[in-house]
């Protein structure tokens, strides 16, 4: 017998907000995208009364929203190459690739680090999520570098607090265009959905906007002409976040066309930015490992290049 459809109610408050804005930072269980087909095809109501997406709060409404059960497509396991850095009973640790997508997606169905996980260890399915079975945190589909996957329910949990903890060390590394100054800084600045582009996300500064708190520590590790390579340790996790505080200090990632210049100088197809490594504790015992990923060679050309 397939699942009842779900009921959301809510008191809305974020005034002036756009309702499927409001309502994907609200409720992120469900995307912008499919809160907004869930308006247009009548699912949610405004005190009573049918809901348009454009739709902009006026403070205390109520809204009730119908969600019918979805059924996801199951996940298939595909046979590709993995560089594993770390694997026990419990987890693995894989170097991902420049260009391999994390998750399926829509536009994304194959070929992604979970299809590939899933031939190395059919276990994986079920675990956390059909569409992203194991999978602890993200890294966007053109940055490189180290990526966990939890093999069974306890030990997601287990890694997934760590993160909330921030307990969990993590250091990526990045080309930024323009000389550092100063040499180390750390930026405390609240992320959210950039409200004049849909696709990014930025630094907002209005209280009253949907940001999230973020800081990240920033250190000078070499410079160049007009170059820095830095080192970056984000304190939290939210999307984009090394790439949006880089760029709110004006230093965006080399290569980074999204949040950094259009033509890229140094010929890269791709935002330098590795994911180098992770500190963590171990759920079969607690002990502390860590976990390294030098850059690939694609980046570490450069760098020879800019010496």
């Amino acid at each position: 017998m397939p699942a009842p459809d779900r009921t959301i109610e809510l008191t809305l408050n974020a005034v002036g907000e756009r309702l499927d804005r409001a309502l994907a930072e609200a409720a992120p269980e469900l995307s912008r995208m499919q809160w907004q087909r869930l308006i247009r095809e009548g699912g949610v109501n405004i005190d009573g009364i049918r809901a348009r997406p454009a739709y902009r709060i006026q403070g205390g409404e109520k809204l009730t929203a119908v969600v019918p059960e979805i059924v996801e497509a199951s996940v298939t396991a595909e046979s590709i190459p993995l560089d594993i850095r770390y694997e026990d009973g419990d987890i693995i640790i894989v170097n991902k690739p420049a260009g391999m997508v994390v998750h399926p997606s829509l536009g994304h169905d194959n070929g992604t680090l979970v299809n590939a996980l899933l031939a190395h260890c059919p276990d994986l399915e079920g675990v956390g999520g059909e569409r992203r079975p194991g999978i602890v945190h993200r890294l966007d589909k053109d940055t490189s570098g180290l990526i966990i996957a939890a093999k069974h329910d306890h030990a997601l949990w287990y890694v997934q607090n760590q993160f909330k903890e921030r307990t969990v060390a993590k250091v990526y590394v990045a080309l930024v265009n323009g000389l550092l100054n100063p040499p180390e800084v750390v930026v405390d600045a609240p992320i959210g959905r950039d409200p004049k582009h849909r696709q990014r996300m930025a630094v907002v500064l209005n209280p009253s906007a949907s940001a999230r708190p973020a800081q990240t520590h920033f250190r000078t590790l070499n410079s160049y002409e007009a170059y820095t390579f830095v080192e970056c340790r984000p304190r939290t996790g939210r999307k984009h976040q090394i790439r949006v505080h880089l760029a709110y200090l004006g230093y965006p990632i080399a290569g980074d066309k999204l949040y950094g210049r259009r033509k890229d100088a140094l010929g890269l197809k791709r935002q330098f930015l590795h994911a180098a490594k992770l500190s963590l504790r171990r759920p079969s015992d607690g002990q502390p490992i860590v976990v390294q990923a030098e850059l690939p060679a694609e980046l570490q050309e450069i760098l020879d290049q800019l010496a």
